[in-house]
């Protein structure tokens, strides 16, 4: 992981410094750019919230070998982890390496490893696709997430994601305020419940499943509970969309309480360890997002780079369900926090 980091420290050329530890201090303000909105307050607060929380160490079990696969969506996986959807390798990482060979490490990588890789969708049309194209290759193994567009591009580019042969869409409705996007004439917007209804039902009139991103209070949980979503992602855009917005593990506990059971709960937002990723899991999530961790993997090795990174999440996860008494995913509950 060294080589690959120093890798893509050297493409990234200062658009991110892969620093030793990703918290948005040093890149606060650089959008573009990985940094976070304004003072970066948001992306900061994210690591600050996991940090908040402590694990309890229990060794008196029998939990030696946890086993940490699971099953999301449908989908059978080695852990509950995916790769957040992330595009724009040009102007917010360097340019480095293409749209294309950075999609198509994240798609492929995950399928290597076992768990699955979104992509991202914006402006130039390069973007999405460059994801679509790293689905199809993948035999549909990946999460399209196509923006809240207003008109008649929602449904072009859901249109052009089925023919990828995904079962699975994703709308990243935390994008809304993208204000770039409408000065660029290509105007992004939030989504009331009943045009929400309308999308989710055409896809699943594809058999297919929506999955709703940037939910962060318990009272728009319900409303995509309403809407018929199969998935929500507690996000605030990796803190790149609104200052000051709190963590999202501090928003996770009270969104899991009124919709768990109803709805699968996804989490992303200054996720870095297999520790984190059992935290979220102790918080409510049922299975988390990792976002620019696995781009700098993309960038500084390609798919070898994905795979390596979420290999080490695995043996990390691994270890702290080993140091916590937990056997599998499903013993992971709030017991596991201090």
């Amino acid at each position: 992981m060294k080589e690959i980091r120093d890798k893509a420290r050297e493409l990234m050329k200062g658009y991110c410094r892969v620093c030793k530890v990703c918290d948005g201090k040093v890149c606060a303000g650089e959008v573009p750019g990985m940094g976070g909105l304004g003072t970066g307050a948001s992306f900061k607060a994210n690591l600050e919230a996991l940090e908040g929380f402590r694990l309890n160490m229990r060794l008196l079990h029998d939990a030696s070998e946890p086993d940490t696969s699971t099953s999301l969506l449908g989908i059978d996986m080695s852990m509950p982890v995916m790769a957040a959807p992330i595009g724009g390798v040009s102007f917010n990482m360097g340019g480095g390496v293409s749209e294309e060979d950075y999609a198509d490490a994240v798609v492929s990588g995950c399928k290597a490893a076992g768990v699955i890789g979104c992509t991202g969708d914006g402006v130039p049309p390069l973007l999405h696709e460059s994801g679509f194209a790293a689905i199809e290759k993948n035999g549909g193994h990946g999460i399209p997430f196509i923006k809240p567009w207003e008109g008649a591009e929602l449904d072009e580019k859901l249109e052009k994601g089925r023919k990828t042969g995904c079962s699975i869409f994703g709308m990243d409705v935390d994008a809304a305020g993208l204000i770039t996007l409408r000065q660029m004439g290509r105007p992004v917007s939030p989504k009331p419940l009943s045009e929400l209804k309308k999308i989710i039902d055409k896809v699943h009139g594809w058999d297919a499943k929506f999955i709703i991103k940037g939910v962060m209070t318990p009272d728009e949980a319900e409303l995509a509970v309403e809407a018929g979503a199969d998935a929500i992602i507690v996000s605030n855009h990796g803190g790149r969309v609104l200052d000051h917005t709190p963590g999202t593990a501090e928003a996770l506990p009270d969104v899991a309480e009124k919709v768990h059971g109803k709805i699968t709960i996804l989490v992303d937002g200054g996720i870095r360890t297999g520790a984190d990723v059992l935290k979220m899991l102790a918080l409510g999530a049922d299975g988390v997002l990792i976002g620019r961790p696995v781009a700098v993997a993309a960038v500084g090795g390609l798919q070898e780079g994905v795979e390596q990174y979420l290999a080490t999440i695995k043996a990390q996860l691994s270890g702290a369900m080993v140091l916590t008494g937990c056997k599998d995913i499903a013993s992971i509950d709030s017991n596991v926090l201090f």
